[in-house]
C-alpha cells in the first residue's frame, strides 16, 4: 500500500527546500524511493548541484498528461505558532511552510499515481509526474531548464499545475477555479538626466530626481485601459448573476461599477480587477549621492503586468502617454502572457471530473492569474496548460492568508479531494 497523502505531504514538509538555496535534491530523493519498484521510468534532471527536478512516467500510449509541481518553498520567515517544517499532522490539518504552495499539490499528483499504479489501472497513455526546482525564483533552474534541454521529458498534451484561486463560496454555491492564463511580465526603468550643482543654488541645476518624481505621480494618475478577454467576461457576469446584480452584458466601462457592488472581500476584488487591464507600480526609485548635491540621474523601476494581447510595444506607447520625452524607457525583464483556452476538450473534462466531485451546486470558472508560475515555460512550449486550487467543501477560508506568510498550513481533506481529482482526471483522459 502507498503512503496515505498527509503522511507524503508531511514528509515533503520536513524536507527544507527553501529557495533560496533550493537544495531540491533531497525532495528528488524522497520521490525516486516512493517510485521505486513500482515500475515508473524516473529522471533525475539536476542543471546545478542540489537544484533537482524529478520526473516519474508511467504508462504508455499516444496520449501524454503532464502533472506539475514545484518542489521548492519560500523562506519561512519568524512568528510562527509552531515549526515551519515540522510536517506535523494534527486535528486534521497538515501544518508547515510549503502544506499549501505548492507540496500539498505535490502530494497529490504523487498520491494519485502511486494509487493508480496500486490498482493496475490500466492507463491507454502516459501519466507525467513533473515536481520541479526554483519556481519561488523564477522557474529558470526548474521548469525553464527542461523545456529547454530536455523537453522530451515532460512533453505531453496537456498539463495541470498550481495557479486557480482557491474555491469560494456564493449562495451556498462552491465556485471552484480553473486557471487559463497569466499576465505578463513587463519591468522597466524610467531614467532621468539632468545637471548637477550646488543644493545651496539648485535653480543653476536641472535635478533629475523631481524629472523621476513628476514621471511617478502621472503614473500613479493614469488609469489603464479596461480590457476583457472572453473567459474574464464570462467569469464576471456569472459572479454578478451569483450575487444578484441584475446585469444582460459586460462592457469595459461597467466592470469598476460592476466590481463595487459584488459581495467578495477587498483581496478577490482586486484580483478581479487586475484581470482585466494593465498594471503599472513604481516600487523603487534611486536618485542623489549626497544631501547638498543637486543629482544629475535617478532612476525608478516599475512593475508593469501585461494582458494576453499586450506586449512591450504597447507599454512603451502607453508609458508615452504619461511621462516626458526627456525620460528614457529600458525594460529590464519581459516576459508575454500565456493562454490556454477553456474552449479545449480536455478543459471541459476538468471541469466536468470537478463539478462530479463538488456537486451539482458547485460551478466552475476561468480566471486569469496576475502573478506568475510554471505554467509560463510549459505554455510557451507548446503545451496547454492549466491551474487548479481545489479544496474540500468545509475548508477554512483563512489558509488563503498563510501562503507566503506565517503558519502556513491545509486540511486532510483537501488534500484527499485533490488527490482523489488527479486520479478521477488521470482515468478519465487517459482511457
Amino acid at each position: 500500500m502507498p503512503p496515505a497523502p498527509e503522511q507524503i505531504l508531511s514528509d515533503l514538509v520536513r524536507i527544507d527546500s527553501t529557495n533560496p538555496p533550493g537544495n531540491e535534491y533531497a525532495v528528488a530523493e524522497y520521490l525516486k524511493k516512493l517510485f521505486e519498484n513500482t515500475g515508473a521510468n524516473i529522471k533525475i534532471v539536476e542543471p546545478e548541484k542540489g537544484r533537482s527536478s524529478f520526473i516519474a512516467r508511467l504508462g504508455s500510449g499516444s496520449k501524454k498528461l503532464l502533472y506539475l509541481s514545484h518542489s521548492d518553498v519560500v523562506p519561512a520567515g519568524d512568528g510562527w505558532d509552531f515549526e515551519p517544517f515540522s510536517g506535523e499532522i494534527k486535528d486534521g490539518v497538515v501544518h508547515g511552510r510549503g502544506s499549501l504552495d505548492c507540496k500539498d499539490l505535490l502530494a497529490a499528483q504523487v498520491s494519485s499515481a502511486l494509487q493508480l499504479i496500486e490498482e493496475n489501472s490500466s492507463l491507454q497513455g502516459e501519466l507525467i509526474i513533473a515536481a520541479v526546482a526554483d519556481e519561488e525564483a523564477g522557474g529558470r533552474l526548474g521548469a525553464g531548464y527542461l523545456t529547454d534541454k530536455h523537453s522530451d521529458l515532460i512533453e505531453a498534451d496537456y498539463a495541470v499545475n498550481e495557479g486557480a484561486d482557491h474555491p469560494i463560496i456564493l449562495d451556498g454555491r462552491m465556485l471552484y477555479f480553473l486557471q487559463v492564463g497569466e499576465k505578463g511580465t513587463a519591468w522597466c526603468k524610467l531614467k532621468a538626466h539632468g545637471k548637477s550643482g550646488h543644493g545651496s543654488i539648485p535653480t543653476l541645476a536641472d535635478n533629475a530626481v523631481v524629472k523621476i518624481s513628476r514621471a511617478v505621480s502621472r503614473l500613479n494618475n493614469y488609469r489603464s485601459e479596461v480590457i476583457l478577454i472572453p473567459e474574464v467576461k464570462k467569469l464576471l457576469k456569472n459572479l454578478a448573476n451569483l450575487s444578484g446584480v441584475k446585469i444582460d452584458s459586460i462592457e469595459p466601462d461597467q466592470v469598476d461599477e460592476l466590481l463595487e457592488q459584488l459581495p467578495f472581500d477587498r483581496s478577490f476584488l482586486e484580483s478581479l480587477r487586475s484581470m482585466t487591464r494593465m498594471t503599472l507600480s513604481p516600487n523603487i526609485i534611486s536618485g542623489g549621492t549626497k544631501t547638498n548635491i543637486v543629482p544629475d540621474y535617478c532612476e525608478a523601476e516599475i512593475d508593469i503586468r501585461i494582458l494576453p494581447g499586450q506586449d512591450c510595444e504597447y507599454v512603451e506607447s502607453e508609458l508615452r502617454l504619461i511621462i516626458s520625452k526627456d525620460i528614457e524607457i529600458e525594460f529590464t525583464e519581459y516576459r508575454a502572457p500565456t493562454f490556454s483556452s477553456s474552449n479545449e476538450k480536455f478543459y471541459k473534462l476538468m471541469e466536468e471530473t470537478t463539478l462530479e466531485m463538488a456537486g451539482a451546486k458547485a460551478l466552475c470558472l476561468p480566471i486569469i492569474s496576475a502573478g506568475s508560475t510554471d505554467s509560463k515555460y510549459i505554455r510557451s512550449a507548446g503545451i496547454p496548460a492549466y491551474g487548479v486550487g481545489h479544496m474540500a467543501e468545509g475548508f477554512d477560508p483563512e489558509l488563503r492568508t498563510t501562503v507566503h506568510g506565517r503558519n502556513e498550513r491545509t486540511d486532510i481533506d483537501s488534500l484527499h479531494f485533490k488527490t482523489e481529482f488527479f486520479k478521477k482526471l488521470a482515468r478519465k483522459y487517459l482511457s
